[in-house]
This record gives C-alpha cells, structure tokens and sequence, in this order.
C-alpha cells in the first residue's frame, strides 16, 4: 500500500512539473525594470489566451502602471503616458474559481464592478490579498500567473509617491512605462 500511495506522490509530482514547463512565460520590460512571470494556462485558459493577444499586437507597448498602492497592488496595461486609456476588445469572462488565490507575487485581471468586465488590464499583488478571490457572493478577480523573477521591480513600484489627477487615484507622480510585454 505505501508503495502504491509512493508511486501517486511521484507520478504527481513529474505531471504537475510538466505542466509548469508547457506554462507560457513572458518578460514585462519597464522603466524600472524586467518583471519575468509565468502564465497559468491550463488553470486560466481563457485569460491567458486574452492576455497573450494584447502582447502579440504589442497592445501594451507604452502604456503605464496607472494605479500604483503601497502594500496592495500595481496595476497597469490599459493607459498611455497622458492618461488616455486605449481602446480594447471584448470583456472575457471571469475565471477567478480556478481555484488560484490572488497571493503576493500573482497576477491577475483587472475588472470593472461588472464581474465578466475584464479585457487587458491586470495587476500584480504587491501581497496576499485573498479578500479578492472567488468566494460565495464575491466573483473574485482572477489569477493568471505568478512573478518568477523581478518581485524586487514590483515592490520599487508599489512604493513610489503617488497622486490623484482627474478622477484617476493613486497615479505615480513619474509615469512608469511599460516598454513592452514579450514571450520568453
């Protein structure tokens, strides 16, 4: 029986090892630095192949962290320098029950209140912030992947003074430019 229970362990630790290499992982280039993530696409399938669009039309080329709070998150993706938001496509549906909690160093959508509003904005949790998961009368926000290299980029980010312009809060007082999203 230990045998059998050990051979299970085993088998279940090469299957979710594979898995993690079939994980797409890309490099987000900023002006503070490169931030490598990897992609959850077996477990976001639909966000990620969402995501995954936005890079390949090279959507997120200089647009900005627009929303930055200290010990929360930093959110970026959907505005140029000037605070002009860019137009996008379809919302997606919300995935946010895959069952991946939104912890420090994850990435995931952005959405409006509307809970299938999401379409290329996302943040990454500057730490745990499960109040934002999926849970009985919270749709969540969804987990998409998960930093890999650059955390210390992510923490310089979510610590630079901020301020509010227009209707817009927490906007870093320099933009922090998103040179470009790539594969790796």
């Amino acid at each position: 029986m230990m045998k059998l229970f050990n051979i299970a362990v085993i088998f279940c630790a090469l299957t979710l090892s594979a898995c993690a290499k079939n994980n797409t992982k890309i490099m987000i280039e900023t002006t503070m630095g490169e931030i490598q993530i990897e992609l959850y696409d077996s477990k976001a399938p639909e966000t990620v192949k969402n995501f995954l669009s936005y890079v390949e039309q090279g959507f997120y080329d200089g647009t900005i962290f627009h929303r930055v709070i200290p010990d929360f998150m930093i959110q970026g993706g959907g505005f140029t320098k000037e605070l002009i938001q860019k137009k996008t496509g379809s919302p997606i549906k919300n995935e946010a029950a895959n069952g991946i909690p939104n912890l420090r160093g994850t990435m995931a959508m952005a959405r409006t209140q509307a809970p299938h509003s999401a379409t290329a904005q996302f943040f990454i949790n500057a730490k745990d912030n499960t109040f934002l998961d999926h849970s009985s009368g919270n749709f969540g926000y969804c987990v998409f992947g998960k930093v890999t290299k650059g955390m210390d980029i992510v923490d310089a980010i979510s610590t630079v003074s901020t301020h509010n312009e227009g209707h817009y809060q927490n906007v870093p007082d320099e933009p922090i430019v998103i040179i470009g999203i790539i594969k790796i």
